[in-house]
């Protein structure tokens, strides 16, 4: 009889896990490459390795290729007000034929992006009807973005992005917001060779 309740008790926790698992990640269905294609700036994203010494003024700017690739150029300042990007090249994954919501970026010159190691996902979860805003992750939940057309946003908008990413189990509290100080790009020459690692 013990090991009967034992088994009912494990049966519970177990059909309590799967019930509060988090569902998987869904990107939006569909992403206009040419209306996504231009700078986003960076309202707030989970820390991440890539972007260890960035404090201000991160973009994200597409530019769509002639090979229907994108090349992606990430910016930022860190705390002495240093510039830095990092370029990737983006292409859609695993052909879905959802445009740019579901992208694979890597950062190795394309003669060695065949390394296993060397792309990484890169899904749009939401999406503005107007491509005002827009939130990206990966299918582990453990990077995230918030990400506009214009350096700042609305708190009214701000919080009702937040409440979708809260319900669909996105990691909100991690979040830190990355300010925007600067309403002008650097000048390319200020980037020189530095890259973001």
């Amino acid at each position: 009889m013990t090991k009967l309740a034992g088994f009912g008790a494990a049966t519970v926790v177990v059909a309590l896990g799967i019930a509060t698992a988090a569902p998987p990640v869904r990107s939006v269905s569909q992403v206009d490459a040419q209306r996504w294609a231009g700078t986003w700036y960076e309202l707030a994203r989970v820390p991440n390795g890539l972007q260890a010494r960035c404090i201000a003024d991160a973009t994200a700017t597409y530019l769509p290729r002639a090979d229907g690739s994108l090349r992606v150029i990430q910016r930022c300042r860190d705390a002495d007000s240093r510039w830095y990007v990092a370029t990737a090249r983006a292409v859609s994954a695993d052909n879905d034929h959802s445009g740019a919501a579901r992208l694979r970026l890597s950062y190795l010159p394309d003669w060695l992006a065949w390394l296993p190691a060397a792309s990484g996902d890169q899904w749009v979860v939401m999406l503005d009807g107007n491509y005002r805003y827009a939130v990206v992750s990966e299918p582990t939940r453990k990077h995230l973005w918030i990400l506009s057309r214009t350096p700042d946003i609305d708190s009214v908008t701000y919080d009702r992005i937040l409440a979708n990413l809260r319900s669909a189990h996105f990691p909100v509290d991690q979040l830190i917001p990355t300010p925007q100080l600067a309403q002008r790009q650097a000048p390319a020459s200020a980037y020189g060779p530095r890259l973001m690692v």
